[in-house]
């Protein structure tokens, strides 16, 4: 990150209240950005935007991305010059369950940004976060790139892969150099991120922690599914990256781009736990969940060269300094040290750490 790019600067955070968004929130903060948040509340107590507060920090509004009218008030009103597309249902399991939804927020409510930011002259850069679950998985051996075909199996994974086609249609349609408006927009997509202050239902780390916390057995759906794991800072750091690129060069950057760990990290679901038992202070016992799942990938990898050769962003946390940092901030949490406190160190360590250590 550039803070002298980012002094004074207006970026607006959609999903400012989820996990990756207060982290990306409080980050910007802390870089001098004047940083507007549009989300739903928070939906409990125990959520990272509550306890770190980082609606101190954010000139906060509480509404659905669903809404287009006051979505355009609050462009209108806040005058945004970067915006970080984050809102979302972020969640498989529950794609299952909310397909209509998942639809209706994950696709729709991108375009509704995308609209929004048409008619916000202000705004010139924009960087839609999507997942790496937007691919249309094959369960390749190996990372899936940049010109891959989008897919998906369940509603999740193709309303990410819907909100990629949705994004490169409205760049082409409406942002070109030559077009009334230009503004640079590009999309990111991530692996599994890990790091304090997740609280969300079936994410690994948090479902071990609230097993040691209340002493149970942790039931897996699928221990030998190999996933990207990677600390919440590290695609972060790519979309701070990507927008500062942007800004400067936006007809070299404006594309589709992956922030995945490198392939040692890709690893299978049952070595994660075995990891955060070794880091924990007391073990968990885990079960494999016998009743019937609905489909999730078993194998899925990013390749992340396009990043590094041509943005210059590189991992700089190794998977068990994830684990290691995440377990961390849950234990300084339940010590009832200042969470915003702990989350500031975790950024200032995540600065200050050379790139391949």
């Amino acid at each position: 990150m550039n803070p002298t790019f980012w002094r004074g600067k207006r970026v607006l955070v959609t999903g400012h209240t989820g996990f990756k968004g207060s982290w990306l929130a409080m980050w910007l903060h802390e870089a001098g950005a004047i940083v507007g948040g549009y989300s739903l509340p928070p939906a409990s107590l125990e959520s990272l935007y509550q306890l770190a507060d980082v609606g101190t920090a954010v000139d906060s509004t509480f509404a659905d991305i669903r809404d287009l009218a006051e979505l355009q008030r609050q462009f209108d009103r806040f005058q945004p010059e970067i915006v970080f597309h984050l809102a979302a249902q972020a969640l498989v399991r529950r794609s299952y369950d909310a397909p209509v939804e998942t639809y209706a927020v994950n696709v729709m409510g991108t375009v509704n940004v995308l609209e929004a930011v048409r008619k916000c002259p202000s705004c010139r850069v924009v960087v839609v976060v999507t997942s790496d679950k937007c691919y249309e998985n094959r369960e390749s051996n190996w990372g899936y790139r940049e010109c891959d075909p989008m897919g998906g199996h369940d509603p999740y994974s193709s309303s990410k892969g819907c909100a990629e086609i949705v994004t490169a249609a409205y760049r082409r349609s409406f942002f070109q150099p030559s077009s009334q408006q230009p503004v640079a927009i590009a999309t990111a997509r991530a692996g599994n991120v890990i790091g304090g202050g997740d609280f969300s239902k079936d994410r690994l780390v948090p479902d071990l922690v609230n097993a040691m916390l209340q002493h149970s057995v942790l039931t897996i759906r699928f221990p030998d599914a190999v996933r990207p794991w990677q600390h919440v800072l590290e695609p972060l750091s790519g979309y701070i990256l990507l927008a500062e690129r942007l800004w400067t060069s936006p007809q070299k950057y404006s594309d589709s781009w992956n922030f995945g760990p490198p392939a040692q990290d890709c690893r299978p679901v049952r070595w994660i736990i075995e990891k955060l038992n070794e880091l924990s202070d007391e073990r968990v016992e885990w079960v494999v969940e016998r009743s019937t799942k609905p489909h999730e990938a078993g194998l899925l990898t990013l390749d992340s060269t396009k990043a590094r050769t041509l943005l210059g962003w590189h991992s700089r946390w190794p998977v068990e300094t994830a684990l290691r940092t995440a377990i961390d901030w849950y234990k300084a949490y339940r010590r009832h040290d200042r969470v915003r406190d702990t989350v500031i160190r975790d950024i200032e360590n995540y600065e200050s750490t050379p790139v391949g250590h």
